[in-house]
């Protein structure tokens, strides 16, 4: 009887858990906003868009990066020198959509150096996202989305986060109804 009792209220849990986790996409407007250099995190957003009928914005540097500026081999690029300044803050082009209208915001980049690129910051900062379901996404051609996540968390406490997933490659629409689900 205590094993029942046990197992019913790691189930209740569980069930708790992930109702905390689940995010409404009808209650509110979502958006995703994306940083793509190459089109790899486009291509993502894109489709997740698509998906779940959320509106699409991209994250565009204000200075397009060139195929020098990306690579990550000179210590001397832009992209090797903002990554290696926490305070790098490159500039965004273009006006940012009225962000007090979404509930959610996915936010999609490349991983760079085992993290979010510095522009992101830039985007999250420039934008009040109090009270928002925050789900980054991302792609990457060796690394995992976990340690993104937990620089994010860490840099941005006071917003809510949820689980993030990295979507490389063709996107598998049943994948992608899992993770929203």
């Amino acid at each position: 009887m205590k094993r029942i009792i046990i197992a019913l209220l790691a189930f209740a849990c569980t069930i708790s858990a992930t109702a905390q986790n689940k995010i409404d996409m009808k209650s509110g407007k979502t958006l995703a906003a994306y940083f793509s250099c190459t089109g790899n995190t486009k291509a993502a957003a894109e489709k997740l868009a698509g998906l779940i009928g959320a509106d699409l914005f991209e994250i565009k540097p204000a200075q397009a990066y060139t195929a020098a500026d990306l690579d990550w081999t000179d210590k001397q690029s832009r992209s090797s020198v903002e990554m290696a300044d926490p305070a790098s803050r490159p500039a965004i082009s273009g006006k940012v959509p009225d962000i007090s209208k979404y509930e959610t915001v996915f936010i999609g980049f490349p991983i760079w150096w085992y993290i979010a690129p510095t522009i992101i910051n830039t985007f999250i900062e420039s934008q009040d996202l109090n009270g928002k379901t925050l789900i980054p996404f991302a792609t990457s051609g060796s690394s995992g989305i976990e340690n993104c996540e937990k620089n994010l968390r860490k840099a941005y406490p006071d917003y809510k986060w949820s689980t993030g997933k990295l979507l490389n490659g063709v996107i598998n629409e049943n994948t992608l109804k899992g993770w929203i689900k």
